[in-house]
């Protein structure tokens, strides 16, 4: 499977080199961006606040697949419109966030766990 990783911190860094150990393609991607186009799909493991700025310098990530593995450790968007219950309040995840930019679907996973494990 190709899998682009957008983080390169503990926990992106940490399943990119469990998963290419596996033996699966992975491109990972940290500040500088790239281009994400070949990905089965997509692993975004930034900081709550970084979620927006990290997808934007990736290109190819449109209607894709994605992990969100973020956690809301400061930073979190609590203004934006909750598309789905109708009224503007707070996202239940970070995951909606995720939704709203990539437009695929979307899971909400490897947040519960340390990056040492």
């Amino acid at each position: 499977m190709k899998i682009a990783v957008i983080g390169r911190g503990q926990v992106g860094g940490g399943l990119a080199e469990r998963w290419r150990r596996a033996g699966h393609e992975v491109t990972d991607f940290g500040t500088d961006g790239g281009d994400a186009t070949d990905a089965d799909v997509l692993v975004i493991a930034v900081p709550a606040a970084a979620i927006a700025g990290a997808l934007a310098k990736v290109t190819g990530i449109d209607e894709k697949p994605t992990i969100d593995a973020t956690n809301a450790w400061g930073g979190r968007d609590e203004s934006m419109p909750n598309a789905w219950v109708g009224r503007t309040e707070s996202f239940a995840s970070l995951a909606h966030k995720v939704k709203s930019i990539v437009g695929g679907p979307t899971a909400k996973a490897f947040n519960l766990n340390f990056a040492s494990i």
